[in-house]
């Protein structure tokens, strides 16, 4: 009872919070908790030490490394192991259908192809080459994406949607974001890779998530523990409820269910990032887009906050032409081919 009322109660925790970050991370009030959490930190913490952490974190975030790649690969290949090593063979055992126990071996092999173009694949480098040709695809708003803007660290002219990624050190064509997981900017040319990446990787952990529950149940079931009973604290005898059964598996198989809180709780999150890429797919914007939405308001200074004398101009995407014609973007983005020809 009290392991399952922790392990809820985190569960609940980490939920909450990633919701609360992803409601907050338009408003300023996020950028004020960091800064205030950051004073009182650095009034406790040790100079040293700060300056250790700021350099782990600069490092984490903002060099090229393959850190991530790495825990990523740790953390697939732990939970595949416990699936083969167990649930695996004892769902062999209860007469599970051998596809449907190889389903999330098939998920994996997909995945970690897409996973490897998501982390080698050019995202839409703007060079001096396919400067030209990368400023007639899309138009510019005068708001978030003004003409005649340069980037003076790539020594190139800026099309629209465009941004230069400070980790990656280049500028990239409808730039969406720098995910550390693939140790790459995700760009006009590979966010097709990184979407099915990303949905092979909700569809295998949910699968895996399906499967360990299946078995469990099918546990319970042929073995009658839904039928027996146990003394309580008091003395009183009771019938076994689904609390104390959680409980029972989870000392008498705790790996096998720790890998399934594990994996319906990445399932839960996956499967909410995964809502909110395709929502961006669909209506044909980027997470760097959608972020500055809101405080895209002078076609001259996008990036300062604006004066209160000055006259607002609200931004509104103007490069959405309906369902299928904005998925199809993503799969076959505008002029990818001849640029890189041009390369």
């Amino acid at each position: 009872m009290d392991f399952l009322v922790l392990f809820l109660f985190y569960l609940a925790l980490v939920l909450i919070g990633v919701v609360t970050i992803c409601i907050c991370s338009k408003t300023h009030y996020l950028r004020g908790l960091v800064r205030g959490g950051a004073q009182v930190i650095s009034h406790i913490i040790p100079e040293c030490l700060q300056r250790a952490m700021r350099k782990v974190l600069h490092y984490l975030f903002h060099t090229r490394n393959h850190t991530f790649i790495m825990l990523h690969l740790l953390l697939q290949g732990l939970v595949y192991a416990e699936y083969t090593w167990e649930v695996f063979g004892y769902c062999q055992e209860l007469g599970f259908s051998l596809h449907y126990l190889l389903l999330p071996y098939l998920l994996l092999v997909i995945n970690l192809v897409f996973f490897t173009l998501s982390c080698v694949s050019n995202p839409g480098t703007i060079t001096k080459a396919n400067e030209f040709s990368l400023l007639q695809v899309y138009e510019f708003d005068e708001v978030m994406f003004p003409k005649n803007m340069k980037c003076f660290t790539c020594n190139v002219r800026k099309p629209a949607r465009s941004k230069h990624c400070r980790v990656c050190n280049r500028c990239v064509h409808r730039f969406d974001h720098h995910c550390v997981w693939v140790n790459n900017c995700i760009g006009a040319w590979n966010a097709r890779y990184f979407l099915i990446y990303l949905l092979t990787l909700t569809a295998s952990a949910a699968t895996m998530a399906v499967v360990s529950t299946v078995f469990l149940v099918q546990l319970v079931v042929v073995s009658d523990l839904y039928l027996e009973t146990y003394v309580d604290d008091l003395g009183h005898l009771q019938v076994i409820d689904i609390v104390f059964l959680i409980q029972y598996l989870f000392l008498t198989l705790p790996r096998i269910v720790f890998m399934l809180g594990f994996v319906v709780m990445l399932s839960f999150l996956l499967g909410g990032y995964l809502c909110f890429t395709l929502y961006l797919a669909a209506t044909n914007q980027t997470t760097n887009e959608w972020y500055r939405g809101d405080r895209a308001w002078c076609h001259h200074c996008p990036h300062v906050a604006r004066p209160p004398s000055a006259e607002p101009q609200v931004y509104r995407n103007i490069h959405s032409h309906g369902l299928w014609s904005n998925l199809g973007e993503i799969f076959l983005p505008a002029a990818a081919h001849c640029a890189e020809k041009m390369n």
